[in-house]
């Protein structure tokens, strides 16, 4: 029998983690991001007083499939359970999830505008909806909308969020002719220097965030259970009934 309580008891913060100076959780941010090159990024390009940066080592465990021990050993969950405060166990319930500690109130998903990102992005979302649902459920999680393109001509640029965006942008400076301007496609966050992942993505003025939230608990759960479960004719049927609205990058 696992003791998830003294599993998840550390003897401080995770050592990759860069945390903010702000000590009013209501106030802090934690960032999860995708690799060591784009946590490197983010370090650089937010800001110290409120904004934490964790980064992550590629794919996270799919805790759908993994044996409950092994998510709680996994170093990278428990990194994030570290990392928030939070730990598993009230007086009132032995299996809830304890927020008197809790660090942050906005726990932010940042990956990569690609397919890969947003494989770890459900990833994490998985691990979230299943061991920290509270965090969800109390409007804490996020998930960050980095840029897809920067378009620029002469000394003009403008970041497009998605592909009207960027049409938009092409006919603003361009008068509607790709040739006419430059177009970048960013692939991952690392991509961008710290100036601008801070203005696209990590600037409250500028930034947008999607808030992650729960309409009907029960739908959740059998999404999440048919998605990155172990049960492959009810994802194929998913797949196959919702592949013309899938977002894929050529």
């Amino acid at each position: 029998m696992v003791q998830r309580k003294s599993v998840l008891s550390g003897s401080g913060l995770p050592g990759k983690l860069a945390d903010c100076s702000e000590r009013n959780a209501e106030k802090c941010e934690l960032y999860l991001v995708e690799g060591d090159s784009a946590g490197g990024t983010a370090k650089q390009g937010r800001d110290r007083s409120y904004q934490a940066i964790l980064p992550l080592r590629g794919k996270i465990l799919n805790v759908e499939k993994a044996m409950e021990h092994k998510i709680y050993e996994n170093e990278e969950i428990r990194n994030i359970f570290t990392a928030m405060g939070v730990t598993i166990g009230t007086p009132e319930d032995p299996k809830a999830l304890n927020l008197t500690k809790l660090r942050y109130h906005k726990l932010i998903i940042m990956t990569d505008a690609d397919v890969d990102g947003s494989h770890i992005a459900t990833l994490i979302l998985t691990f979230v909806f299943r061991y920290m649902k509270e965090l969800v459920t109390q409007g804490y999680v996020y998930i960050a909308q980095p840029p897809l393109y920067l378009v620029k001509k002469g000394k003009e640029q403008e970041y497009a969020y998605n592909e009207d965006q960027r049409k938009a942008l092409v006919t603003k400076l361009g008068g509607g002719k790709d040739d006419s301007v430059n177009i970048q496609r960013y692939k991952g966050l690392g991509e961008m220097n710290a100036d601008q992942l801070w203005e696209t993505t990590m600037d409250p003025a500028r930034r947008t965030l999607k808030q992650v939230t729960i309409d009907n608990l029960t739908a959740v759960d059998e999404t999440f259970s048919m998605l990155m479960g172990d049960d492959v004719p009810p994802r194929r049927a998913f797949i196959e009934e919702n592949a013309t609205y899938a977002r894929i990058d050529i």
